[in-house]
């Protein structure tokens, strides 16, 4: 990298990482390398094409990272306005409204057009029909919420929170045999994750499958025991009294 050979230097990064995939040196380096590259090509970019739009969604990103939500916007309209199939952009979009701190009363209604208007451009955006399906949820309209997270999971078989969005609310409609079959996969993508063990227990409960309902509530209290733990290990510790400052 320092003279500038960067093709040589990935080559050279392949190798390490295939060859030491979890040596602290080599993935010390290649963190340095991975950065240094792409400081590298967006330098390239920004100089010599500025005024493509990929230009101005890589300096979308950034002020989004930044939480600069208006100059973000401002940056993927313009792209919009010089590209309006554009695809991505309008989702990029409704995230970035649901995103805003103390969001007007509208938010939720200009997202999801910006969500529509992107499955207009993009019908296999699963990530669009997800979050549709999550704003349907939460506003308790159930038909929309099961056909926007059924679309979802259909396109993206791996989407966990689809399935477990689907799953619960099938749940919600009382439909609760039709919701162990999504939330089985939820489950199965994120075992570690206990919602998707207590909405399968309450799907395996209420469909009268007492002992499978057992069983996930059992998971469900150990991995919520595992995720209480992990919190907190990460929490600040005090200080012993002869190190805290007076």
């Amino acid at each position: 990298m320092t003279v500038h050979q960067p093709e040589e230097a990935l080559d050279f990064l392949r190798t390490l990482t295939r060859e030491f995939p979890r040596d602290p040196e080599v993935l010390y380096v290649a963190i340095h390398a991975y950065s240094d590259l792409s400081t590298k090509f967006s330098q390239t970019l920004a100089r010599d094409a500025p005024d493509s739009y990929e230009a101005h969604e890589l300096n979308a990103e950034a002020l989004e990272v930044r939480g600069e939500w208006d100059q973000a916007a401002k940056e993927y309209r313009w792209i919009l306005e010089k590209n309006p199939r554009a695809p991505g952009i309008h989702f990029r979009m409704g995230r970035l409204l649901l995103s805003k701190p103390n969001p007007g009363p509208t938010m939720a209604e200009d997202a999801k057009k910006e969500f529509k208007q992107e499955l207009e451009i993009d019908p296999s955006n699963a990530g669009a029909e997800y979050v549709l399906g999550e704003l349907a949820r939460q506003a308790q309209q159930w038909d929309d919420a099961i056909a926007h997270f059924s679309r979802a999971a259909k396109l993206d078989p791996g989407f966990a929170d689809a399935s477990l969005g689907l799953g619960m609310s099938l749940l919600s409609v009382k439909k609760y045999a039709e919701a162990i079959p999504p939330l089985q996969n939820a489950a199965k993508l994120q075992p570690e994750n206990p919602a998707t063990h207590y909405n399968l227990a309450m799907a395996y409960s209420r469909a009268g499958q007492k002992e499978q309902a057992a069983e996930e509530f059992a998971l469900h209290r150990k991995t919520a025991a595992a995720a209480q733990a992990a919190r907190d290990s990460q929490a600040p510790q005090p200080l012993p009294a002869a190190e805290a400052p007076q």
